[in-house]
């Protein structure tokens, strides 16, 4: 009799201990970007309602945003991960920034989100005017390998100049705006939702100008790069920028592993998409399901194509 209860007390325990450790192999890590940029607050808010409502534990990643977030997908140190729609091609085809790591296949789309701004930051007193004028100044291109790198050296190559003709640093946002405030840095181009945080914060200090993009340099970006749109920035989306602002625009999107279950990844699109109005960020109110799949052309993964043809999303 105490030998059987003593067997299925053992096996009562190795149960506990199975489950508890499949529990924890349930633990979502959201690679997001720099703290003073869009990805992290918003992943911080996915996080909060994937936790409550997909049955898993979730939590957000600051990181160094689109490049980096998929070689995490793919070294198996994130399970979902924001990036920039134009990044994620690159990935597949292993192109540009992943010339050396060649085509990486372990993600797909989970769904687009919203417009990613390119925004050329300078401070309020600033003499810079057009993007013609960055020429021997110091600029920020974004963190190494970043999303907003490769949107830089396109801008500037619509101009006839390439990073060679700067003098160059590759800041984080948030580090970017303190080296503008501290008189180190003469701009920053920031890829981010609008308003983004970092920029927020430097108009309150020192105060900004966002230079704009000429019409027709935007036409020839467009031309030879078709993931950007034309986009214009509202007046007064900074306080010290009473004018609208014309530049370009990248689509932002959640990927996730592709090894991830269908039942998971289900569960985890719900979560997100019924609670947008919920996440803490301003930028959330324009991720809608009706377009959740513009300019994604990279598979979508089962798990959100089941969700999404449940909504009629086509």
């Amino acid at each position: 009799m105490k030998k059987s209860s003593f067997l299925i007390s053992l096996t009562l325990f190795l149960s506990m201990t199975l489950l508890t450790a499949c529990g924890s192999s349930q633990q979502l890590v959201i690679a997001t970007g720099g703290t003073g940029g869009t990805y992290y607050p918003l992943g911080g808010g996915m996080a909060d309602h994937i936790t409550k409502n997909a049955g898993v534990t979730a939590t957000a990643q600051a990181t160094g945003a689109s490049a980096e977030n998929i070689r995490l997908l793919r070294d198996k140190k994130a399970d979902i991960a924001f990036t920039q729609n134009d990044i994620a091609e690159y990935a597949a085809a292993g192109t540009n920034m992943f010339q050396q790591d060649g085509k990486i296949d372990s993600f797909q789309a989970l769904g687009a989100l919203y417009d990613e701004t390119i925004q050329i930051v300078v401070s309020a007193d600033s003499n810079i005017k057009s993007v013609a004028d960055l020429k021997g100044k110091r600029v920020s291109v974004g963190a190494p390998g970043s999303g907003t790198e490769i949107n830089a050296q396109q801008i500037l190559e619509a101009y006839g100049m390439t990073f060679d003709d700067t003098q160059l640093q590759r800041l984080s946002f948030a580090d970017s705006a303190k080296a503008i405030q501290d008189g180190k840095l003469d701009a920053a181009f920031q890829t981010a939702g609008t308003p983004t945080a970092a920029i927020t914060e430097l108009a309150a200090t020192t105060g900004v100008k966002i230079i704009p993009i000429d019409s027709d340099k935007i036409d020839a970006i467009i031309a030879k790069y078709p993931y950007y749109v034309k986009t214009t920035i509202p007046a007064n989306t900074y306080q010290t920028v009473p004018e609208e602002v014309t530049t370009v625009s990248v689509k932002s999107m959640l990927l996730v592993r592709s090894d991830l279950s269908e039942d998971l990844v289900y569960k985890v699109t719900k979560a997100i998409f019924e609670n947008t109005d919920k996440l803490g960020h301003a930028k959330a109110k324009e991720i809608k399901l009706d377009s959740v799949l513009s300019g994604v052309s990279i598979p979508i993964h089962p798990g959100a194509k089941k969700y999404f043809d449940e909504k009629g999303v086509k």
